[in-house]
């Protein structure tokens, strides 16, 4: 996917899932797209752009500095990306372990669950 030059590629408040009830709605909306390490759950927004949360469990990433890098390459990823996404709320979550995994392999996860997103 490119972008066209001068896209918004920032990763600002509006981008994000803050509360916990925008969380518990879509995880309740119950669609999900499973890949190799991370699950996508997602639901249809009412906004013009897709908002982002992520969800990384002690249980699969034991370590912190492990869970924040998973949690900083799906941000990333979300924010090169998300201009060519449909409008919906993304939860990305953990559900395998990552102590094996590269960089390279989580990104990839991630950016082939995010093209099987469903388009409106």
């Amino acid at each position: 996917m490119t972008l066209p030059t001068g896209a918004d590629q920032g990763f600002r408040s509006a981008h994000r899932l803050h509360k916990t009830d925008e969380y518990s709605s879509v995880f309740a909306f119950r669609r999900a797209l499973r890949g190799r390490f991370y699950m996508l759950h997602y639901r249809p927004n009412e906004l013009d752009t897709a908002r982002l949360g992520v969800v990384v469990a002690k249980k699969l990433a034991k370590r912190a500095n492990v869970r924040n890098l998973v949690k900083r390459i799906a941000r990333e990823t979300f924010r090169r990306h998300r201009e060519g996404l449909p409008a919906t709320d993304l939860v990305v979550r953990l559900h395998a372990p990552v102590a094996k995994a590269t960089r390279a392999e989580l990104n990839l996860d991630l950016l082939a669950l995010l093209q099987r997103l469903p388009r409106q």
